[in-house]
């Protein structure tokens, strides 16, 4: 991938200086760099606001509540949940961080469910459910968007959260498609 972006950036450099236009090039540079740094800092913000209701939710207890009510589905779909607790409790974390949209602070907890897993797979081979799970942490059923609602609304967007049913729709679509490819693929390579 970094032979891609090196090959770009010296595409552009070259066709500048051919055609040129290496002072429009240096300021487009600096409008991105700073327009990057506005973008980090509003998405900063929102992290931070949905990332503490995450922990207001797990002190209060509905993340214990939620893990209850979707430990039929975790179990099913990740079997080593129900020899492990902690495998249950971090895959339920990730998932309801995705529910939120925190893609970064579900990240975490599916490493950490993904190594528990490790335990019960063959050494350095990704089991069927560790594949599923990277799977339904990639695509994610987002039901509040926040990191996208975030960008929109640094960009000026007046109402942020209109996309809503297109997410929804995309988000379970997605999953959906994911876990039935993931599942395909299994099965395709049990039989080899």
């Amino acid at each position: 991938m970094s032979y891609i972006w090196a090959g770009m950036l010296l595409l552009a450099v070259v066709f500048s200086a051919v055609n040129g236009t290496g002072n429009l090039l240096s300021a487009a540079a600096l409008q991105g760099a700073q327009s990057g740094i506005e973008l980090s800092i509003a998405m900063a913000g929102a992290i931070c606001l949905w990332s503490g209701v995450s922990a207001v939710m797990e002190k209060a207890g509905l993340t214990g509540t939620l893990a209850k009510v979707f430990r039929p589905v975790i179990c099913r779909l990740f079997p080593s949940a129900r020899k492990d607790d902690g495998v249950a409790q971090s895959i339920t974390g990730n998932v309801c961080a995705n529910l939120l949209g925190l893609g970064n602070a579900a990240t975490p907890l599916g490493i950490q469910a993904t190594q528990r897993m490790s335990r019960y797979a063959p050494e350095g081979e990704a089991s069927d459910e560790m594949c599923r799970l990277i799977v339904m942490n990639t695509a994610s059923i987002q039901l509040i968007p926040a990191n996208v609602a975030a960008v929109r609304a640094s960009l000026g967007c007046a109402a942020p959260f209109d996309i809503l049913p297109a997410v929804w729709f995309t988000s379970v679509c997605s999953v959906a498609a994911g876990l039935a490819v993931a599942w395909l693929l299994g099965r395709a390579r049990r039989h080899d």
